[in-house]
Protein backbone atom coordinates (compact mmCIF):
# COMPACT_ATOMS: atom_id res chain seq x y z
CA UNK A 1 0.00 0.00 0.00
CA UNK A 2 1.39 3.78 -0.13
CA UNK A 3 2.52 5.72 2.22
CA UNK A 4 0.87 8.99 3.29
CA UNK A 5 3.03 11.75 2.49
CA UNK A 6 4.25 11.62 6.19
CA UNK A 7 5.28 8.18 6.03
CA UNK A 8 2.04 6.55 7.96
CA UNK A 9 1.13 3.74 6.29
CA UNK A 10 -2.06 2.99 5.46
CA UNK A 11 -4.19 0.03 7.16
CA UNK A 12 -7.75 -0.87 6.90
CA UNK A 13 -8.43 0.42 10.43
CA UNK A 14 -7.30 3.63 9.32
CA UNK A 15 -8.57 4.11 6.25
CA UNK A 16 -12.14 2.94 6.96
CA UNK A 17 -12.55 5.15 10.49
CA UNK A 18 -12.71 8.14 10.41
CA UNK A 19 -11.27 9.27 13.86
CA UNK A 20 -9.09 7.04 15.55
CA UNK A 21 -7.50 7.65 19.38
CA UNK A 22 -4.80 4.93 20.05
CA UNK A 23 -3.95 5.00 24.00
CA UNK A 24 -4.08 8.63 24.36
CA UNK A 25 -2.66 10.44 27.50
CA UNK A 26 -1.66 14.14 27.79
CA UNK A 27 -1.11 16.01 30.85
CA UNK A 28 -0.34 19.84 31.44
CA UNK A 29 0.65 20.95 35.24
CA UNK A 30 -1.33 18.22 37.00
CA UNK A 31 -3.56 15.14 36.95
CA UNK A 32 -3.85 14.33 33.29
CA UNK A 33 -6.36 15.27 30.98
CA UNK A 34 -6.55 12.51 29.04
CA UNK A 35 -5.36 8.90 30.53
CA UNK A 36 -4.61 5.95 28.34
CA UNK A 37 -8.39 7.14 26.11
CA UNK A 38 -8.79 4.96 22.95
CA UNK A 39 -11.78 4.74 20.58
CA UNK A 40 -13.28 4.50 17.05
CA UNK A 41 -15.20 7.01 15.22
CA UNK A 42 -16.78 5.54 11.93
CA UNK A 43 -17.17 6.75 8.95
CA UNK A 44 -20.54 8.33 9.01
CA UNK A 45 -21.48 7.81 12.49
CA UNK A 46 -21.76 10.54 15.24
CA UNK A 47 -20.32 9.93 18.56
CA UNK A 48 -21.58 11.71 21.35
CA UNK A 49 -19.30 12.70 24.40
CA UNK A 50 -20.27 13.14 27.78
CA UNK A 51 -18.86 14.05 30.84
CA UNK A 52 -18.64 16.91 33.76
CA UNK A 53 -16.43 19.94 33.36
CA UNK A 54 -12.50 19.43 33.23
CA UNK A 55 -12.99 15.34 31.80
CA UNK A 56 -11.27 16.08 29.02
CA UNK A 57 -14.04 16.38 26.51
CA UNK A 58 -13.18 20.01 24.42
CA UNK A 59 -9.48 18.74 25.07
CA UNK A 60 -9.86 15.94 22.50
CA UNK A 61 -11.68 18.41 19.95
CA UNK A 62 -8.17 20.26 20.30
CA UNK A 63 -6.32 17.34 19.71
CA UNK A 64 -8.47 16.39 16.28
CA UNK A 65 -7.23 19.17 14.75
CA UNK A 66 -3.65 18.97 15.80
CA UNK A 67 -3.67 21.86 17.81
CA UNK A 68 -2.35 20.11 20.99
CA UNK A 69 -0.37 16.86 20.81
CA UNK A 70 -0.66 14.00 23.37
CA UNK A 71 2.42 12.97 25.28
CA UNK A 72 1.83 9.42 24.05
CA UNK A 73 -0.40 7.18 22.00
CA UNK A 74 -1.58 8.04 18.39
CA UNK A 75 -4.28 9.80 16.73
CA UNK A 76 -5.48 9.33 13.08
CA UNK A 77 -7.79 11.29 11.58
CA UNK A 78 -9.10 9.74 7.80
CA UNK A 79 -6.17 7.52 7.76
CA UNK A 80 -3.39 10.38 8.23
CA UNK A 81 -1.63 9.59 11.88
CA UNK A 82 -1.64 13.55 12.65
CA UNK A 83 0.70 12.87 16.05
CA UNK A 84 3.55 13.04 13.12
CA UNK A 85 2.25 15.62 10.82
CA UNK A 86 3.59 18.68 9.85
CA UNK A 87 1.85 22.02 10.78
CA UNK A 88 1.83 22.44 6.70
CA UNK A 89 0.48 18.72 6.42
CA UNK A 90 -2.36 19.65 9.23
CA UNK A 91 -3.49 22.62 7.43
CA UNK A 92 -4.41 20.42 4.19
CA UNK A 93 -6.11 17.95 6.43
CA UNK A 94 -7.87 20.80 8.31
CA UNK A 95 -9.93 21.45 5.06
CA UNK A 96 -11.63 18.32 5.37
CA UNK A 97 -12.28 18.98 9.19
CA UNK A 98 -15.30 21.60 10.10
CA UNK A 99 -15.65 22.57 13.59
CA UNK A 100 -18.70 24.04 15.42
CA UNK A 101 -18.13 26.05 18.81
CA UNK A 102 -20.00 26.51 21.51
CA UNK A 103 -20.42 30.40 20.94
CA UNK A 104 -20.12 30.26 17.35
CA UNK A 105 -16.90 32.69 17.47
CA UNK A 106 -18.73 35.06 14.49
CA UNK A 107 -16.10 37.78 13.12
CA UNK A 108 -18.55 40.43 14.49
CA UNK A 109 -16.84 42.89 11.26
CA UNK A 110 -17.92 40.63 8.98
CA UNK A 111 -21.35 40.04 7.75
CA UNK A 112 -22.79 36.55 7.86
CA UNK A 113 -21.83 36.23 4.14
CA UNK A 114 -18.26 36.89 4.73
CA UNK A 115 -18.12 34.41 7.94
CA UNK A 116 -19.63 31.45 6.03
CA UNK A 117 -17.32 32.45 3.10
CA UNK A 118 -14.12 33.14 5.16
CA UNK A 119 -12.31 29.53 4.39
CA UNK A 120 -13.66 29.78 0.71
CA UNK A 121 -11.91 33.50 0.40
CA UNK A 122 -8.94 32.27 2.42
CA UNK A 123 -8.82 29.50 -0.69
CA UNK A 124 -9.05 31.93 -3.11
CA UNK A 125 -11.92 30.64 -5.07
CA UNK A 126 -13.40 32.23 -7.95
CA UNK A 127 -16.26 34.82 -6.46
CA UNK A 128 -19.09 32.93 -8.18
CA UNK A 129 -18.39 29.51 -6.34
CA UNK A 130 -18.18 31.48 -3.63
CA UNK A 131 -21.10 33.14 -3.67
CA UNK A 132 -23.09 29.69 -4.52
CA UNK A 133 -21.44 27.50 -1.26
CA UNK A 134 -22.33 30.05 0.57
CA UNK A 135 -26.02 30.42 -0.43
CA UNK A 136 -26.05 26.86 -0.06
CA UNK A 137 -24.53 26.26 3.43
CA UNK A 138 -27.48 29.13 4.44
CA UNK A 139 -29.98 27.37 2.80
CA UNK A 140 -29.12 24.43 4.64
CA UNK A 141 -29.32 26.10 8.00
CA UNK A 142 -32.35 28.07 6.54
CA UNK A 143 -30.56 31.42 6.69
CA UNK A 144 -30.65 33.07 3.41
CA UNK A 145 -32.17 35.98 4.45
CA UNK A 146 -30.09 36.81 7.10
CA UNK A 147 -27.02 36.86 4.52
CA UNK A 148 -26.33 40.58 4.75
CA UNK A 149 -26.79 40.87 8.15
CA UNK A 150 -24.06 41.37 11.61
CA UNK A 151 -23.44 39.20 13.96
CA UNK A 152 -24.99 41.46 16.15
CA UNK A 153 -28.22 41.62 14.93
CA UNK A 154 -28.89 37.96 15.15
CA UNK A 155 -30.25 35.66 17.97
CA UNK A 156 -27.96 33.16 19.71
CA UNK A 157 -29.35 30.31 18.07
CA UNK A 158 -29.29 32.18 14.60
CA UNK A 159 -25.21 32.92 15.39
CA UNK A 160 -24.91 28.86 16.13
CA UNK A 161 -26.78 28.46 12.83
CA UNK A 162 -24.53 30.70 11.19
CA UNK A 163 -21.33 29.07 12.59
CA UNK A 164 -22.56 25.55 11.43
CA UNK A 165 -22.77 27.03 8.23
CA UNK A 166 -19.26 28.19 8.07
CA UNK A 167 -18.12 24.60 9.06
CA UNK A 168 -19.93 22.54 6.34
CA UNK A 169 -19.11 25.25 3.07
CA UNK A 170 -16.24 23.55 2.58
CA UNK A 171 -17.74 19.74 2.51
CA UNK A 172 -16.03 18.36 5.19
CA UNK A 173 -15.76 14.64 5.90
CA UNK A 174 -15.85 14.94 9.72
CA UNK A 175 -17.48 17.55 11.72
CA UNK A 176 -16.64 18.46 15.81
CA UNK A 177 -19.19 20.12 17.47
CA UNK A 178 -18.28 21.76 20.93
CA UNK A 179 -21.75 22.34 23.20
CA UNK A 180 -23.35 23.08 20.28
CA UNK A 181 -26.81 23.95 22.11
CA UNK A 182 -24.91 24.88 24.88
CA UNK A 183 -26.75 28.02 26.87
CA UNK A 184 -29.65 27.63 24.42
CA UNK A 185 -33.40 27.71 25.08
CA UNK A 186 -35.25 24.53 24.72
CA UNK A 187 -37.02 25.23 21.31
CA UNK A 188 -33.94 26.42 19.63
CA UNK A 189 -31.43 23.85 20.97
CA UNK A 190 -34.35 21.53 18.83
CA UNK A 191 -32.97 23.59 16.02
CA UNK A 192 -29.75 22.65 16.13
CA UNK A 193 -30.37 19.69 16.82
CA UNK A 194 -32.23 18.68 13.87
CA UNK A 195 -29.48 20.58 11.91
CA UNK A 196 -27.26 17.92 13.05
CA UNK A 197 -29.27 14.65 12.70
CA UNK A 198 -30.18 16.42 8.45
CA UNK A 199 -26.19 17.12 8.47
CA UNK A 200 -25.73 12.96 9.64
CA UNK A 201 -28.37 11.66 7.54
CA UNK A 202 -28.28 13.81 4.16
CA UNK A 203 -24.27 13.75 3.77
CA UNK A 204 -23.40 11.05 6.08
CA UNK A 205 -20.60 12.63 7.81
CA UNK A 206 -18.86 11.49 10.24
CA UNK A 207 -19.07 13.74 13.75
CA UNK A 208 -17.77 13.45 17.26
CA UNK A 209 -20.19 15.80 19.60
CA UNK A 210 -19.46 17.28 22.97
CA UNK A 211 -22.23 18.23 24.82
CA UNK A 212 -23.65 18.33 28.40
CA UNK A 213 -27.01 17.76 27.48
CA UNK A 214 -28.24 14.30 27.84
CA UNK A 215 -31.54 14.89 26.34
CA UNK A 216 -29.34 15.75 22.75
CA UNK A 217 -28.00 13.12 22.64
CA UNK A 218 -31.19 10.63 23.19
CA UNK A 219 -33.03 12.29 20.27
CA UNK A 220 -30.13 12.25 18.32
CA UNK A 221 -29.99 8.29 19.22
CA UNK A 222 -34.12 7.87 18.43
CA UNK A 223 -34.52 10.15 15.79
CA UNK A 224 -33.69 10.26 11.98
CA UNK A 225 -34.30 13.53 9.85
CA UNK A 226 -37.26 12.93 7.44
CA UNK A 227 -36.65 15.01 3.87
CA UNK A 228 -40.47 14.90 3.15
CA UNK A 229 -41.57 16.84 6.01
CA UNK A 230 -38.11 18.64 6.71
CA UNK A 231 -37.83 17.57 10.29
CA UNK A 232 -37.16 14.72 12.44
CA UNK A 233 -38.92 11.66 13.55
CA UNK A 234 -38.63 8.90 15.91
CA UNK A 235 -37.12 5.49 14.73
CA UNK A 236 -38.01 2.17 16.78
CA UNK A 237 -36.69 -1.68 16.24
CA UNK A 238 -34.55 -2.30 13.39
CA UNK A 239 -34.79 1.22 12.03
CA UNK A 240 -32.66 2.40 15.23
CA UNK A 241 -29.82 0.79 14.16
CA UNK A 242 -29.57 2.67 11.02
CA UNK A 243 -29.29 6.13 13.42
CA UNK A 244 -25.99 5.68 13.39
CA UNK A 245 -25.11 7.46 16.56
CA UNK A 246 -23.27 5.97 19.51
CA UNK A 247 -21.92 7.22 23.22
CA UNK A 248 -18.97 7.86 25.28
CA UNK A 249 -18.55 9.05 28.63
CA UNK A 250 -15.23 10.48 30.26
CA UNK A 251 -14.67 10.60 33.69
CA UNK A 252 -11.21 12.12 34.94
CA UNK A 253 -9.62 11.16 31.41
CA UNK A 254 -11.04 8.15 31.28
CA UNK A 255 -13.36 6.50 29.02
CA UNK A 256 -15.87 4.67 31.14
CA UNK A 257 -18.65 4.15 28.38
CA UNK A 258 -18.66 3.39 25.02
CA UNK A 259 -21.92 2.22 23.41
CA UNK A 260 -25.04 2.50 22.23
CA UNK A 261 -27.80 4.81 23.43
CA UNK A 262 -29.68 1.09 24.56
CA UNK A 263 -26.56 -0.11 25.95
CA UNK A 264 -26.33 2.85 27.99
CA UNK A 265 -29.96 2.72 29.05
CA UNK A 266 -28.79 -0.98 30.85
CA UNK A 267 -25.51 0.03 33.00
CA UNK A 268 -25.11 -1.29 36.24
CA UNK A 269 -22.22 1.14 36.84
CA UNK A 270 -23.52 3.44 39.95
CA UNK A 271 -21.62 6.71 38.94
CA UNK A 272 -23.11 6.07 35.02
CA UNK A 273 -26.56 5.22 36.35
CA UNK A 274 -26.12 9.03 38.45
CA UNK A 275 -25.07 10.30 35.78
CA UNK A 276 -27.81 9.60 33.49
CA UNK A 277 -30.58 10.29 35.52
Amino acid sequence: MPPFENGTPETPDTIHKAIIFENVSLSFDGPPVLDGVSFELKRGETKIVFGIAGSGKSTMLKLCLGLLKPDSGHIYVLGHDITTMSEEELFDLRSKVGIVFQESALFDSLNVRDNVAFRLMEEHLPESEVESRVRESLSFVELEDSINKFPAELSGGMRRRVGIARAIITHPEVLLYDSPTGGLDPITSTTIVELIMKQRDVYKTSALLVSHRLQDGFVLATHSFDPSTKHMKPVEGALARDVRTSFMILREGKVIFEGTAQELGTVEDPYIKNYIS
